[in-house]
């Protein structure tokens, strides 16, 4: 989302960025062009004043090409002042007679422009009384292009002759290639500007996103006493943050409500189940003999009644739990659960094994972890046949220490992988087997409330692992 973000907003930047940068360079380059221009017709019009042709009737001025009498010094200082200025700027400039014979060129060898090019075309222009408009634009990646601007020179209301200036156009090239340069260096800049303000505005617009996901996260794996600080970022998030505490706490009522409901109603059943089965052995004594199987299936029954009713109180119990982690050697925890369920697996001739490290720190209730790993063992040792063993291993790594139990049992389908660890599941295949189907449930929230997880797995060829985590380091429940 934090990447979607900001390329919207970059790309908005960018594209308001070029919507005043392009414009911004095409009149910038036209105004250099129209400068180079009017400098060009200034220089035109002093030379058009400076041609002798005062005094001289306007039938002389279109019919002979040549100066008169006294003309002649005045002609010669043109023609220095032309070939001066072509020195001095590069520039080629001509005072032509209306027939495009010369009076004034420089250089010497530079004629009339005819023909179509764009030069020809101002000269006759200038010859319909009419001087120059603003040329072609010039661009930077234009080739040997010059500049042409003409100017009639007007004499009793008649043109005399042409003055014409081409001027070759890289110094204004070069000049619009800089100043390009400048707005694009200005446009980098604005850019990053733009995009540390955009990465400062979609940190503080998702930061609270960001804190109310994590809080939803930890309200999805049992962590219920996780909150949102209603702080930063956009008012409706913040009315967001307040409403979401709101519904957790909505929530958490809820459920220890319901939980309260469980306890109390499992430690409530138990008197009067036990005062039934008392009642039931006190029947059993006075019962013809022949009823000793239907006797020993209510017994059954009751027993089953009564541990699920048990594990109903321990669910409702450690659903309650707030224990507090502490720093606990995984390891030496392991070893003493397996020596105390050792003679248990004994007696099912299952062989209890087990391989890690010597020590394995890892931050949990040293309790709830152990009961855990009880009702896993207990469960393992249960399906694993007689003459297999159950394999336990500890593993550490930077984040957190994994207890696995792997027996070698029938095994779970990917469906049943899917449905275990919830309240009251079995497998239809192990509906003979003893058991109430909360011992993993249990085990499952024992490890949340202490900050790890729970994690089922096939053994190949056949069997199931079971993995209790738990972190390394302290966390925030």
């Amino acid at each position: 989302m934090r990447n979607r973000l900001l390329g919207i907003l970059l790309t908005l930047m960018a594209c308001v960025l070029a919507a005043l940068g392009v414009p911004l360079g095409y009149l910038m380059a036209a105004a250099e062009q129209s400068a180079v221009v009017v400098d060009r017709i200034d220089d035109a019009a002093r030379f058009a004043q400076d041609l002798p042709t005062q005094g001289r009737s306007t039938a002389a001025m279109k019919g002979d090409a040549l100066p008169v009498q006294g003309d002649t010094s005045r002609l010669h200082a043109l023609s220095v002042e032309a070939a001066r200025y072509h020195e001095l700027y590069g520039a080629r400039i001509g005072v032509f007679h209306r027939d495009g014979s010369a009076i004034a060129v420089a250089p010497a060898d530079w004629h009339a422009p005819t023909g179509d090019s764009p030069g020809a075309e101002a000269f006759r222009e200038a010859l319909d009384g009419r001087r120059s408009h603003n040329p072609p634009q010039a661009w930077p990646w234009d080739e040997d292009r010059t500049l042409t601007v003409a100017l009639p020179v007007v004499r009793d209301g008649d043109v005399v002759a042409v003055v014409i200036t081409e001027s070759p156009t890289g110094p204004l090239r070069s000049r619009i290639l800089h100043r390009w340069l400048v707005i694009g260096a200005g446009e980098g800049l604005a850019m990053v500007v733009a995009v540390l303000l955009a990465v400062r505005l979609t940190g503080w617009v998702l930061r609270p996103v960001r804190t109310l996901d994590r809080a939803t996260h930890d309200i999805a794996t049992g962590r219920m006493n996780a909150r949102v600080a209603p702080s930063g970022g956009p008012p409706e998030l913040r009315r967001l943050a307040r409403s979401f505490n709101e519904m957790a706490d909505h929530v958490v009522f809820a459920m220890d409500q319901q939980r309260a409901f469980v306890a109390d109603a499992s430690h409530q059943l138990r008197n009067p189940l036990a005062a039934l089965m008392l009642r039931v052995e006190l029947l059993g004594l006075e019962l013809p003999e022949g009823h000793d199987a239907e006797l020993g299936a209510v017994r059954e029954e009751g027993t089953r009644l009564a541990r699920v009713l048990d594990d109903l109180l321990g669910l409702a119990t450690a659903e309650h739990a707030r224990p507090e982690p502490e720093p606990v050697d995984l390891t030496a925890l392991v070893l003493a659960r397996l020596d105390a369920w050792r003679p248990s697996a004994g007696q099912r001739g299952v062989d209890l094994v087990w391989d890690g490290p010597a020590r394995a720190q890892g931050w949990a209730d040293p309790i709830g972890f152990g009961s855990a790993l009880d009702a896993v063992l207990d469960n393992a040792i249960k399906f694993t046949p007689a003459g297999e063993r159950v394999s336990v291993t500890v593993a550490a790594d930077k984040q957190e220490v994994a207890v696995t139990v792997a027996d070698t049992g029938p095994g779970l389908t990917e469906e049943e992988l899917e449905r275990i660890g919830d309240r009251f599941w079995r497998s239809p295949r192990h509906q003979n087997v003893d058991g109430s189907g909360l011992g993993l449930s249990i085990a499952r929230t024992l490890l949340l409330a202490g900050g790890g997880e729970l994690s089922f797995s096939p053994v190949e060829p056949h069997g199931l692992a079971v993995t209790l985590a738990a972190p390394r380091r302290k966390t925030d429940l």
